[in-house]
């Protein structure tokens, strides 16, 4: 068979036999691009990098490019390793933490709020929940009853941010200044919601790893 012959029918079989992309590593590289924009939220709400917000800004569109192309890949994807429903629900599960932290950041601008002591340790929370994922993601092609581990340590994250946020809820309401309490209870409420969102992604995570065996 020639060079010419021995392409073309490379090329149908590829047509026939798409190849599969790598969803294990698409997926961690979409939580990897979550833990910058969290790392990037806690930079901004303890004022370490004064383009912070700018860099917030940058990421929601990173964030947004990786769930596109990710959604690509499933749409065109002839086969995936993973059932196609958990892969969507961890790509919009990831993608919903990025909005909750990009709708925090643009409270806090737009209601004039500087961040509390409740705020800062709830997005302190919220990175080592996020963090607990990248690790499970990173290990799931591999070694997923590895990443069960991690999964159980991103669920427990968010039940610590859920009781400061009951905490914070409770406190804020014993005082006398309504407008602070309720423009604040709105960047509480974006936290837990975030939190909520990594809760979701580490009940994704468990799913597959059952699935997986």
């Amino acid at each position: 068979m020639s060079d010419s012959q021995n392409r073309l029918a490379a090329r149908l079989f590829q047509r026939i036999f798409p190849k599969t992309a790598d969803f294990y590593l698409l997926l961690h590289q979409q939580c990897q691009q979550v833990c910058i924009t969290v790392d990037n939220l806690v930079r901004y709400m303890n004022e370490e990098n004064p383009q912070a917000d700018e860099m917030l800004k940058k990421d929601e569109h990173d964030a947004d490019r990786i769930r596109m192309r990710n959604l690509h890949e499933l749409n065109s994807s002839f086969a995936t390793p993973i059932d196609r429903e958990d892969i969507y629900r961890a790509i919009a599960a990831l993608d919903n933490i990025v909005t909750y932290c990009k709708s925090t950041y643009n409270e806090m601008e737009a209601l004039q709020l500087n961040p509390d002591d409740y705020s800062k340790a709830m997005v302190a929370e919220l990175q080592i929940g996020i963090k607990a994922l990248e690790q499970g993601f990173s290990v799931l092609g591999k070694r997923p009853r590895d990443a069960e581990t991690h999964a159980f340590a991103a669920r427990h994250s968010e039940r610590r941010v859920e009781k400061m946020y009951r905490k914070a809820i409770a406190e804020l309401f014993q005082g006398q200044d309504y407008l602070d309490m309720f423009k604040r209870r709105e960047l509480y409420r974006h936290l837990s919601n975030a939190a909520d969102r990594v809760h979701a992604t580490a009940n994704i995570l468990e799913d597959i790893i059952v699935k997986l065996g």
